[in-house]
Order: C-alpha cells, then structure tokens, then sequence
C-alpha cells in the first residue's frame, strides 16, 4: 500500500468533473497547505481517490513539478484549462 503524501497533486493535475475543475486547474478547495477545505463534505469521486504508484512515479520536490509529470505522463499537458468530458 502506498501511502498518501498529501502533495496535492490529486487536487491539480486530472480534472474533476463532480466540482467542474478543469484538467492542470487548483481545486479551488486546496488550501495553502494543500490539504482539502471541504475533505468532510468533498465529493465521493475524492473520497474514492487512494494513492497508487502513479504517486510513485510523479515524484517531485513541488507541487507544480508532479503535477507536470501527472499531466506528461497521460499527454494532457495539451488539456490544461479544459473542463471535464462527460463520461
């Protein structure tokens, strides 16, 4: 099991169509420290969020360094500012 280091990247990088955060957008939810302000009420897709080795692999030093590894990883760097597809 991989533990969750609370980078925040999870809150940047993919898009989050149940709060209507667009893809490389800051969950307008992520306080300073990169911890959720609403982590009591926040929708059941972050609830259902663990850490996995996608954690692993976009290992950095700042946020907007594994963010940038997140969306390289999936070629999404292209997608920054797109609301989410409906699925």
């Amino acid at each position: 099991m991989i533990e969750c280091t609370k980078c925040g990247a999870c809150c940047v990088a993919p898009d989050i169509s149940a709060l209507g955060k667009a893809v490389g957008v800051r969950c307008p939810h992520l306080t300073g420290e990169n911890l959720c302000a609403i982590y009591e009420d926040r929708p059941q897709i972050c609830r259902d969020h663990k850490a996995d080795e996608i954690c692993d692999a976009i290992e950095a030093p700042t946020l907007e360094e594994r963010v940038a590894k997140y969306l390289a990883l999936f070629d999404l760097t292209n997608e920054v500012g797109r609301l989410p597809r409906v699925r």
